[in-house]
């Protein structure tokens, strides 16, 4: 994962833009809070397929970007597998950055 796209993530984050958490992630996306959901590049497959569902599901865009200590670092927390952006201007940068 590139730093600016690691650096917006912080940025979002202390706006509070993010949620982090596999239950407060799938809520986001159920409420269509979520604008983009990105999964570290090493979380459990099984968990990867029940979010990726979700995201098709309710059409929410979603990444994979890092690892769960580099998403956690961008964020100011420990690790992290799972963020949803909750914000469409963040969300928009961070596709563009991702690719």
């Amino acid at each position: 994962m590139n730093e600016k796209a690691l650096s917006l993530l912080g940025l979002a984050n202390r706006a509070r833009k993010i949620t982090t958490g596999e239950e407060l992630v799938l809520k986001a996306v159920r409420s269509e809070k979520a604008k983009l959901v990105i999964i570290s590049s090493d979380i459990s497959e099984k968990t990867a397929k029940k979010i990726r569902s979700k995201c098709e599901y309710y059409n929410v865009t979603m990444r994979t970007g890092g690892t769960r200590t580099e998403l956690g670092g961008a964020i100011g927390k420990e690790s992290r597998a799972i963020l949803a952006v909750l914000d469409q201007g963040f969300a928009k940068k961070l596709i563009e950055l991702l690719g």
